[in-house]
């Protein structure tokens, strides 16, 4: 019962924390609405573009003879019969430009030449697009974006490893209902957004980025000859190498490279095909052919957030009629070099959220339903070819005849587009709960009100126009008008798309500060239990408990800025260095320990510096490269054994770990169950060494051993620390702590949970792990060590037995671990590769837990487990004559010390979401930051509850 009466207040804070992070999320995170609606071809009687025969077809400027007849019109005359879209995910647009786009030409540059050598010379039939991604640039949320032309919102970013089906209307829905037949191949992310679609499908599993091949494989054994079939309208090729190949090798590698060469020799044969039956009534006479990203990538090969690399993406479209008629330059976005073989090269830019309802509008079928994206006008003139200008001269010459003619189909497009948004925007605002606010609307109305009136007046000026006047000015004026409250829209959808429900949002807040109440309550009570007051609290611990609640508010106070947000790495070991000054006051003052203060700050060097090499790698310019010290390199090319030694440093620090545990081993009173564990601890680094080893590119074995080192070696290491956990669990609920030195056994438990877990972490963190874990030695043992600085009262007359500074440290410590570990507080710092140490198949469940011990590691998990080392380092046999429970009393309140530390930036993160819900990076990082920070806080109460469970004895042990 007296087990029991310590540990409730954890799982009760635990409960607490959940809620209030559900409610606030709630309010938060809300998806917008989507609508139940699809759009029909029989819409088009309520289009005010539509009050009597279509503006085209009664115009007499037409020659009669021009298009479908109007009875099998939908809403725009269909310009392409068939589509090819092959999507290379995470292409970035260097990939694509050739390099003299660019200040400096990059190896992964002028790969895909076939693409240079098609825009160069089929003139305006080919044409390089710059296309600009939506953030966040997740792979799902970029598919859904460009089938929907919607704005997928920040909570879909949870569904990138399960996607669901799409509900909302879309271009693939909108092929199917009007009769097109899809064939798709690649990536297996379109079966699950598309499960009942695709008239043919050739789905391979995608979220293994350890494998280059089979997705790309597979879509290579089903393209070529899909092109020889006539049973399908749209084809979709998806290859995954060049986004798998980012995220393991990153952009400058010999893998990255080859993928493109591949790629290449891909689209030659492609278009080698599509060309020889392309003549008039071959198979692709009428064919587009699309190549395209669904978003980019850093050179580290991250993608997710909203940076230059990774919003910007690449589209090139060639279509096999006739040049078309160039658009107007005030159109366009063309910008126009020569390439390194002096051939002259134009790029365009588009919105990604512009490529459903421009395909729509070429194949003749319904816009989505909720797209807001208006139809790109050089992509709708490519595609429409020598559309209206049979009999005409063509080249590149454009009289005005033809671009009066060129003009006013757009318009008639852009009318339906207009309309179209329109009524979308007016469903959303009445079956929405919130919607856009009347000020916004009032605004839209009026430029769509304007656009419609004038577009009544130049209808009756073209259909009376029989002297031949000249109406290419007002067509420009009315192609402004529906441009501009297109583009308005947009900027309203980006700007104000999210939900907010302020009222849950400020409940959840609220249950989150009643709980570090709840905190400070428990903590409390369980230093009256051991017989503390307030009253004679000395002047050294106030002034520690000052400083520790200061640097805790500072850290929490540095969340409402985002700059500190991006520096938060350095923010922290700022802090954390600032106490280890005041330790080196100590220090000085008495005379002792100043080797522990000296190896403490030098320890802070190596964590600023790691930390540095973190925000190198997720700068937005991913200038890492450039930003690599020359002199290290130079110091690399005149030292022969520089790889040797890179490569060594690593097995050096396992091979010490190694041998501080087996000391340990020797000069404790590990036995039975805990130097069991131990030792397989120390095979399990064995292991490690031998798995890095069969890594190394300067060291060769056998295919056979490599393969076994692959995948057998990390499989062994997880399942030794199973069972280590397993025998740890098996003692504690059956096995007894003798009464003899309750000390030793809390410091032998913690070394053995210690010992359990970390090969499991050391392997997934890669080859940086055992540095880290040494490093969290060493700062551990440092902050031991400076606790014992201070006056070495025994906690009797004060309110904390335990000493707040050292908790503070060990949390901020822990904090820096995780930036020192290479990771952030953004999707695209999650490392994916990890969840796939050891295996090659994606199961959700088994890859969520490893990529979560790999992100929380060091962080989270060896940290709490080790706290107990601050505690048993300052008992003494003394006091355990006070009372059999004094030890566990001490240590549940440094676990609620702990806690409390933890909760309230989580608690100042959610203030700041609050206050700063309408920043323009609010999803680009206030966002992310809040996830990070609300899954580290569940995870560390969780942990906390299960580390008191393991530590607390029974109650007739001691």
């Amino acid at each position: 019962m007296r087990k029991w009466n310590l540990l409730w207040p954890f799982w009760a804070i635990t409960i607490v924390h959940g809620v209030a992070i559900l409610i606030f999320v709630k309010g938060f995170l809300l998806t917008r609405t989507e609508l139940p609606f699809y759009s029909r071809c029989s819409d088009v009687s309520q289009s005010p573009c539509f009050t009597s025969d279509s503006l085209s077809d009664s115009n007499p400027s037409v020659p009669p003879s021009s298009g479908a007849a109007n009875s099998s019109r939908c809403w725009t005359k269909p310009a392409v019969n068939r589509i090819i879209i092959i999507v290379f995910d995470a292409l970035r647009f260097d990939f694509v430009a050739p390099s003299t786009f660019f200040e400096e030409s990059k190896p992964w540059m002028d790969k895909l030449r076939v693409l240079h050598k098609m825009a160069s010379e089929r003139g305006l039939s080919a044409k390089i697009f710059k296309a600009i991604a939506d953030p966040p640039t997740t792979s799902l949320q970029r598919l859904k974006g460009i089938t929907t032309g919607g704005l997928p919102t920040f909570i879909d970013v949870g569904n990138s490893f399960g996607a669901p089906a799409i509900i909302e209307d879309n271009l693939i829905h909108q092929l199917v209902q009007n009769g097109k037949r899809v064939v798709m191949m690649g990536d297996d992310t379109w079966m699950q957004l598309f499960p009942h679609h695709f008239k043919k499908a050739f789905p391979y599993p995608s979220f293994n980025v350890k494998d280059l091949h089979t997705v790309d494989n597979g879509c290579i054994e089903h393209l070529l000859p899909s092109l020889y079939e006539d049973d399908w309208d749209v084809l979709i090729a998806h290859f995954l190498g060049v986004d798998h190949a980012g995220h393991i090798f990153g952009v400058d590698s010999s893998p990255m490279i080859e993928k493109l060469e591949q790629y290449n020799s891909i689209l030659e044969k492609v278009v080698d095909v599509l060309e020889r039956q392309s003549e008039p009534g071959g198979l692709h006479e009428n064919t587009l052919l699309l190549v395209m990203g669904d978003h980019g990538q850093t050179l580290n090969g991250d993608h997710g957030g909203g940076s230059a690399e990774e919003v910007e993406t690449s589209l090139f479209a060639m279509s096999f009629k006739k040049p078309p008629s160039s658009v107007p330059s005030e159109f366009g976005t063309s910008s126009c070099q020569l390439d390194l073989e002096g051939r002259e090269i134009c790029t365009s830019t588009i919105q990604q959220l512009d490529f459903p309802v421009t395909l729509s509008a070429l194949l003749g079928i319904p816009f989505p339903f909720g797209s807001i994206g208006r139809v790109n006008p050089e992509l709708y003139a490519l595609g429409a070819g020598t559309w209206k200008l049979e009999g005409m001269k063509v080249g590149n010459y454009i009289n005005s005849r033809e671009q009066e003619e060129w003009m006013q189909n757009y318009v008639n497009v852009l009318c339906i587009n207009s309309w179209q948004v329109k009524r979308y925007i007016d469903n959303y605002t009445a079956s929405s709960v919130i919607g856009f606010s009347d000020e916004d609307l009032l605004h839209t109305g009026s430029l769509y009100a304007y656009a419609m009136e004038n577009w009544s007046y130049i209808s009756k000026d073209l259909l009376s126009n029989s002297d031949g006047m000249d109406v290419v000015p007002s067509l420009k004026r009315q192609i402004d008008a529906y441009s501009n409250f297109l583009a308005s829209i947009a900027e309203l959808a980006r700007s104000k798309w999210t939900e907010f429900n302020l009222k849950l949002m400020t409940l959840g807040f609220g249950i989150m500060v009643a709980s570090l109440f709840v905190h400070f309550i428990a903590i409390k009570r369980v230093g009256k239990q051991c017989g503390s007051s307030f009253a004679t609290e000395d002047c050294g611990t106030t002034f520690e408990l000052m400083l520790s609640c200061f640097m805790v508010a500072m850290r929490a106070c540095s969340f409402l800025s985002n700059s500190f947000i991006l520096e938060e790495g350095k923010v922290t070991s700022f802090l954390l260095a600032t106490t280890g000054i005041f330790m080196l006051r100590y220090s000085i003052t008495k005379q002792k320990h100043f080797l522990n203060v000296f190896i403490f700050l030098l320890l802070m060097i190596y964590c600023r510096f790691t930390i540095e090499v973190g925000l190198l790698k997720q700068a937005d310019t991913s200038a890492f490269l450039k930003a690599y010290p020359s002199w290290v390199l130079e110091i690399a090319s005149l030292l022969p054994g520089w790889t040797y030694i890179t490569k060594s440093v690593p097995i050096i620090a396992l091979i010490l770990l190694a041998q501080l545990l087996l000391k340990n081993i020797t000069s404790s009173h590990s036995k039975g169950v805990w130097k069991f564990v131990m030792y397989g601890t120390i095979l399990c680094y064995i292991l490690i060494g031998f798995h890095w080893a069969l890594e190394n590119e300067v060291l060769h074995f056998a295919s056979a051993i490599e393969g076994i080192g692959k995948n057998c070696i990390p499989r062994i290491i997880y399942a030794i620390g199973l069972g280590q956990l397993s025998l740890l669990l098996f003692r504690q609920l059956f096995g007894e702590d003798k009464l003899l030195d309750c000390r030793i056994t809390l410091l032998t438990k913690t070394a053995a949970m210690l010992a359990a877990w970390s090969p499991t972490i050391i392997i997934l963190a890669g080859k940086q792990g055992s540095l880290v874990a040494l490093a969290s030695l060493i700062g551990g043992y440092c902050i031991i060590g400076m606790d014992n600085l201070k006056h070495g009262e025994d906690g009797n007359g004060r309110i904390l037995t335990v000493d707040c500074l050292p908790v503070t440290q060990w949390s901020l410590f822990a904090i820096c671990l995780f930036f020192s570990s290479g990771h952030w507080c953004a999707f695209d710092g999650l490392r994916y590769g990890a969840a796939f140490i050891g295996f090659d198949e994606f199961v959700l469940v088994r890859q969520a837990i490893l990529l979560t011990i790999d992100t929380f590691g060091f962080s989270v998990i060896l940290p709490i487990f080790g706290l107990p080392f601050i505690v048993a380092k300052k008992y003494s046999s003394s006091q355990a004559s006070k009372g059999e429970n004094t030890l566990f009393m001490r240590l549940s309140q440094a676990y609620l010390m702990y806690g409390l530390i933890m909760a309230v930036p989580v608690t100042a993160s959610i203030l700041c979401v609050i206050i700063q819900r309408r920043h323009l990076m609010v999803w680009g990082l206030f966002a992310p930051k809040f996830v990070f920070d609300v899954v580290a806080l569940i995870l560390t109460d969780v942990s906390i509850c299960l580390a008191t469970l393991y530590y607390v004895p029974h109650p007739d042990s001691c």
